[in-house]
């Protein structure tokens, strides 16, 4: 029968688990303003706006 030759450390057991919950792709979304990629339920850093309103002061370039 297998038996664990010893205990297994914290650092050893997360750096094996370490890959387990990796994101496929990262959560980018359209913004329905504008249309530039930007986080989820983030205010848009292109115009400024968060769910139709206008939340930050954006300088136009």
């Amino acid at each position: 029968m297998a038996v664990p030759k010893g205990k297994v450390s914290r650092q050893r057991r997360d750096k094996r688990r370490s890959s387990h919950w990796k994101l496929a792709v990262p959560g980018i979304v359209k913004c329905p303003n504008c249309g530039e990629f930007c986080a989820p339920h983030r205010a848009c850093p292109h115009c400024g706006q968060y769910k139709g309103r206008a939340v930050l002061n954006v300088e136009e370039n």
